[in-house]
């Protein structure tokens, strides 16, 4: 039975199905989250920053919110339902190895994560988070769709 669950978290509506299934688990088995997001700092570019007028500062000022905004609904989700929840955002461009280290810095014994389901060139050229902390993680990793 795992006691301490990392709940990666987006957004998206697989995130949110995501959330759903993890807090019921929780809820069943007795176990804490910890919820996480991810925000992807500004990709700064010095030729198209002559050519926008885009302040990095703002653009990871509203990524970081939004990412709150992702981790407020679990941590409302998990007080409805009487779970224990801790959340944090973090700012990176490589989500899968913060989710890694969430884990580990949390003593998490599982991750429940949603996965897009991306084939193809979209694969190829997004790359899969959710794959790349499969490939990564020492602890069980529960994809959802």
């Amino acid at each position: 039975m795992f006691k301490t669950i990392l709940l990666p978290t987006d957004g998206s509506d697989l995130s949110r199905r995501a959330i759903e299934t993890a807090i019921e688990y929780a809820q069943l088995c007795g176990a804490k989250i910890h919820g996480i997001s991810v925000a992807e700092p500004y990709p700064f570019t010095p030729l198209a920053e002559s050519a926008m007028a885009i302040d990095p500062t703002i653009y990871e000022e509203n990524v970081r919110n939004l990412a709150q905004q992702h981790v407020n609904k679990i941590s409302d989700a998990a007080r409805i339902a009487g779970v224990e929840c801790e959340t944090s955002v973090v700012l990176s461009f490589s989500p899968d190895e913060e989710i890694i280290n969430a884990a580990k810095k949390f003593h998490c014994d599982a991750i429940f994560m949603a996965s897009h389901g991306r084939s193809g060139l979209s694969r190829l050229f997004l790359g899969s988070k959710t794959q790349k902390v499969l490939a990564h993680s020492t602890i069980p990793v529960l994809v959802l769709r």
